[in-house]
């Protein structure tokens, strides 16, 4: 589900910088020290710890990166993270396939904002707003060399899962208006031809809406189908691994059918109009 991992980036040319992601809390120590020899050999600290969004992959290191900074000379007990809100309270977690016991024990964090910059010496960054994958997802946009952090709303490799199809659709049109010459992802390699593989994304979620259209009318008009008997038409020679991921957005795409009025039905239970 993480392609080769989740990429985190150091970002900026001075002494203070940005890192944008901080990896998974099973990967904790491997990766810090691996951040360590890297702060070290650069003679820099992390002034903002920016997170593309909740997920246990990308925000699960964040305490283990405060706990590095402190331990390094000379200390730097000043970095702050930064993450954009899940709800008003965020607080709580929700009850879903991406629940984490400790996301509550992350040490605190500072609410980013749309369109808000965040700047160190060599970096001028820009947050967006890109909710579908989650509610609170992020981008960061570096200006000058007009390239996107993309998070999971764009991987490097395959095609991401969404919490919500419309906002998705949504924030992919709003990246694709940047025109970005570059694309980090928080998965895979980076993408050298950003417009094209974000095209591509939006292209590909109408296709798949068409598809589950076309088995929906193809089922017979008295009985109903499942997400899952839907996902294995359309993806036929998936791992099973990747099953649930499927079936999972087939579902979001058939919640905004619902809404929509395309379809009927409810999860487990579909039918064409």
């Amino acid at each position: 589900m993480t392609l080769q991992g989740t990429n985190t980036y150091l970002v900026g040319t001075g002494n203070r910088r940005i890192l944008i992601d901080a990896g998974e809390s099973k990967m904790a120590k491997e990766y810090t020290n691996v951040l360590r020899r890297v702060l070290e050999e650069e003679n820099a600290t992390i002034e903002h710890l920016l997170i593309t969004h909740w997920h246990p992959d990308h925000i699960g290191g964040a305490n283990s990166v405060q706990d590095l900074l402190k331990t390094m000379s000379p200390p730097n007990t000043t970095s702050t993270i930064w993450k954009l809100p899940r709800s008003a309270g965020d607080r709580s977690v929700e009850g879903n396939d991406f629940q984490i016991p400790d996301y509550e024990s992350i040490t605190k964090w500072e609410t980013l904002k749309d369109q808000q910059i965040m700047e160190v010496e060599g970096a001028k960054v820009c947050v967006y707003h890109t909710p579908g994958h989650s509610t609170d997802h992020a981008s960061f946009f570096l200006e000058d060399e007009q390239a996107l952090f993309s998070g999971d709303c764009v991987l490097g490799e395959r095609t991401a899962i969404f919490q919500d199809l419309q906002s998705y659709l949504t924030s992919l049109r709003k990246i694709l208006e940047l025109e970005p010459k570059l694309i980090y992802p928080g998965h895979g390699p980076v993408l050298n031809d950003p417009v094209t593989s974000i095209t591509f994304y939006i292209n590909h979620r109408l296709k798949r809406e068409n598809e589950i259209l076309g088995i929906l009318e193809e089922n017979a008009k008295d009985s109903t189908i499942s997400e899952m008997d839907i996902a294995k038409r359309i993806h036929s020679d998936n791992a099973d691994i990747m099953w649930k991921a499927a079936a999972y957005n087939v579902e979001q795409h058939l919640n905004k059918l619902l809404e929509e009025g395309r379809v009927r039905g409810e999860k487990g239970k579909w039918q064409s109009i």
